[in-house]
């Protein structure tokens, strides 16, 4: 199972190497029932227990400005990894290399500038939105236009986020894939439109930790299950020599500039950055 999804390397890859998966005979057990459903509930009533505060605007969009620093942090850190990272990075990793993590370069940078023009310039003006200060910066036609286009795109960026877990559950549990994207952007309404801000910080904060004992789990499996007489340096050793940790590239090839290059420290930095 494990080499069928890290040899995936495109969305239709992905959607082959989950259809393969009917052939390992992959079924729930109790305890995976157990650990999907306890799961789902316990960030559901999280997220509604932490939303206690928002009883007005100030307290659904802005917490009452009370939210600690560190949880604010794990919660972006978190929303930046969405299941379609999990999904498409590994067999991007193993059809191309690391090099895609350039783009990830330019992330902090724009974190630094955010942090030194902008949000100063919100917590003065005691705004809810970006929006807000765009209609009293410019007027209403400016942020109409422009909360039209930021909903436009997350409304298609959500919408693959959330497909790409509803397409794998649907196929190990059977049900159809309309049903199971129903089914998950319907548990995700409930506490962010009911909690608010908070109840999204908290619950994202919540999701990085289970995120993150599932990786190193995952790749504990991983390690313990390479063939015998091949140990985990072995392992690094022979992704090395393929080409598969290219971390840092420059995009220039034969002393020239490769322009369509997607992938190389200048395109991370600048767009990652944009």
């Amino acid at each position: 199972m494990a080499y069928l999804v890290c040899s995936c390397g495109g969305y239709f890859d992905i959607v082959n190497c989950i259809f393969l998966l009917f052939d390992e005979e992959i079924f729930m057990t109790s305890l995976d029932w157990i650990v999907l459903g306890g799961t789902l509930i316990l960030i559901i009533l999280y997220g509604i227990y932490k939303s206690k505060s928002s009883k007005d605007l100030d307290g659904y969009f802005l917490s009452n400005r009370s939210m600690p620093w560190y949880v604010v942090l794990l919660s972006i850190i978190g929303t930046q990894a969405s299941a379609v990272t999990f999904l498409a990075a590994p067999g991007q990793a193993y059809t191309d290399g690391m090099r895609f993590v350039q783009y990830y370069f330019g992330l902090p940078l724009a974190a630094i500038v955010i942090c030194i023009s902008f949000v100063p310039v919100f917590s003065r003006l005691k705004v809810y939105t970006a929006y807000e200060y765009l209609e009293s910066r410019f007027d209403s036609k400016t942020r109409t236009f422009t909360s039209f286009l930021f909903l436009l795109q997350r409304g298609l960026s959500t919408g693959i986020s959330i497909f790409a877990p509803s397409l794998i559950l649907s196929v190990i549990f059977g049900w159809n894939i309309y049903v199971t994207n129903l089914l998950i952007g319907g548990l995700l309404i409930i506490y962010t439109v009911g909690g608010g801000a908070r109840a999204i910080a908290y619950t994202q904060q919540l999701q990085f930790f289970i995120i993150m004992i599932a990786l190193f789990l995952a790749g504990y499996y991983m390690v313990k299950g390479l063939p015998e007489g091949i140990g985990f340096t072995d392992a690094l050793s022979i992704g090395g020599k393929l080409g598969k940790f290219n971390v840092i590239t420059t995009g220039f090839e034969n002393g020239s500039f490769d322009w369509g290059d997607r992938y190389n420290i200048f395109s991370g930095i600048i767009g990652g950055f944009f």
